[in-house]
This record gives structure tokens, sequence and C-alpha cells, in this order.
């Protein structure tokens, strides 16, 4: 069985969570504020859920999700999460995180600082383009003619292969942006990011955005 680390418990986190727990999956949730804030949410969750610190999360995890402020990346423990998948949710938005240059002058992605702070991880950008309750309300059967599509990024085809292979079981078909330095095709203000586009359509709005 599969167990999914969960780094970040908020809206997205917590609908991750819940599409891995109907899937079959067990999953660790953490936050910023200690398990024992969690009660709730992992009863709601069901058997399959656990509350841990973030290291315990990252530790326990086979895989494990990233859903944070961007301004926090530097929190993620190191150590735990080396040699696994680990998937970026993050978005940056200056109004929250504060202003970084490396952002703001183009020079980097948000997945790739967090790539950069995880050197010994493979990290795969994915779920940040989607609203948390459309994760449940949009999933739909592999095969499902014009099936929501989501877009993933990474450096490491092996952990974008396994990425793609949960994110089609959970619902959704899966469209490759290419590597970290492409993540920012599929970033806030740009056509992909936010409506429902089957792959099809995701394709030609990466190929559309403009940085």
């Amino acid at each position: 069985m599969t167990t999914i680390g969960l780094i970040g418990a908020g809206n997205i986190g917590q609908a991750v969570a819940r599409l891995a727990v109907d899937h079959g999956y067990d999953v660790v949730l953490s936050n910023s504020r200690g398990p024992e804030t969690l009660t709730d949410v992992v009863a709601g969750l069901g058997p399959h859920a656990d509350a841990d610190t973030a290291a315990g999360a990252a530790e326990r995890g086979d895989l494990v999700v990233v859903t944070i402020p961007l301004k926090a990346y530097r929190e993620v423990p190191v150590e735990p999460l080396a040699g696994k998948v680990v998937i970026d949710t993050n978005n940056y938005y200056p109004s929250r995180d504060g202003h970084m240059a490396e952002l703001d002058e183009k020079r980097a992605t948000s997945a790739g600082l967090l790539q950069a702070h995880l050197p010994g991880s493979h990290v795969v950008k994915a779920f940040n383009h989607i609203m948390s309750a459309h994760l449940g309300e949009h999933a739909q059967p592999a095969g499902t003619p014009h099936r929501r599509a989501l877009a993933i990024a990474g450096d490491d085809a092996d952990a974008k292969a396994t990425v793609a292979r949960l994110i089609d079981e959970l619902g959704f078909d899966v469209v490759d942006v290419g590597p970290l330095a492409e993540s920012w095709r599929i970033e806030p203000d740009t056509p992909g990011y936010g409506p429902w586009l089957d792959a099809k359509a995701m394709r030609q709005a990466l190929a559309d955005a403009t940085r």
C-alpha cells in the first residue's frame, strides 16, 4: 500500500488527501501548527488517514505532496525527502508570499525553487492550477470523453510517470509541460490556470502561454 504524505493540510492538501483515501491510499497529513490541530480533519477522512509533523509526513510518505504557501518552502524538511518523488502544488502570489526577485524577474519558477531546496528529491509540479473543490467534483473515470486534464512538469521522467499514473487514477488526464523550467506555462495568469480543459485544449493553452 502506497502512503502519501502531505506537508500542508489546507484546501488543496485536504482535497488530494480525500481523493487518495477514496482510491485506497493511506495518507499522513501535517501542517505548521502540529498534528493535534488536525484531529477533526483526520477523523473526517477515516481510518486510512493519520496526522504527524512535517518531518513525520515526509518520512512516512512513499510519495509526498508539498502544498504550503510558497514563502514557507525553505521550511520543508530536506533529508527525509531524499530520493522521493515530491509533488509541488505551490503558486507564487506576491501579495501573500512577498516579492521574490528571481520570480519577479522570470529567472526561476516556483517549482524550481523547491527543487533547489530539495536537491536529492524528484520534484513534479502538479495540482497547482485547479480549485480544491474541483478536484472532487471534476474527477472522472479513465476514457471519459473530454475528461479534464491536469498539467505536470518535472526534470525526472520516472517521477513524472509516477505522478501521471496517480493523477489518472484519481480522475484526470495528464499533459506533460516538460521540465521544471517550463512550469511557468501553468502558473497563475496563464491560459491553462483555472479553467476546465481537456487534454487537447490544455496542450493549446500551454503553447499559448507567454512569460
